[in-house]
C-alpha cells in the first residue's frame, strides 16, 4: 500500500493556508536525496518555511517535495523526498502532525516478515471471532 504521508502533507498544507497560516516543514536533511541550504541545518533537520508568499513553483508529489526559495538572498530549488518530511505545522499555533520516523526506512519488512522485534512496542491487529 502507498504511503498516507503525501496525502496526509497536502491536506495540512491545504487546511493551515486556508486558515490565513504559515505552513512550516520540518525536513530530516540526513538523507542524501535532500537538497536544502546545508548551513541552515542543525541536529539533521531543517524547518522551511513553505508559505505560498515565500516560496515558488511548489511542488507536493507522491515522491518528492519540491520548491524554489531565497535563503539569504541566493535563489536555491529545494528537493526533498517525502518520507523525509517529518512534520508539518502552522508556525503561529503549532497545529499539524508529526510523522512517524520509522516509516522512512522504506525496506523494512513488514511485521512478522523475518525480522525479529519486541512484539510489546510495535501495534499490531488481530481477528476476533
Amino acid at each position: 500500500m502507498t504511503s498516507s504521508r503525501p496525502y496526509l502533507i497536502r491536506a495540512l498544507y491545504e487546511w493551515i493556508v486556508d486558515n490565513g497560516l504559515t505552513p512550516y516543514v520540518l525536513i530530516n536533511a540526513e538523507n542524501e536525496q535532500v537538497v536544502v541550504p546545508r548551513q541552515f541545518v542543525e541536529n539533521g533537520k531543517i524547518v522551511l518555511n513553505v508559505n505560498p508568499s515565500a516560496v515558488q513553483n511548489l511542488l507536493l508529489g507522491n515522491e518528492y517535495l519540491e520548491l524554489d526559495a531565497r535563503f539569504s538572498g541566493s535563489p536555491m530549488h529545494v528537493v526533498v523526498p517525502v518520507l523525509s518530511v517529518l512534520a508539518i505545522y502552522a508556525r503561529e499555533n503549532g497545529k499539524g502532525m508529526v510523522f512517524n520516523e520509522e516509516e522512512q526506512g522504506g525496506d523494512e519488512p513488514p511485521p512478522g516478515k523475518g525480522k525479529d522485534e519486541d512484539k510489546s512496542k510495535r501495534p499490531q491487529l488481530r481477528v476476533v471471532k
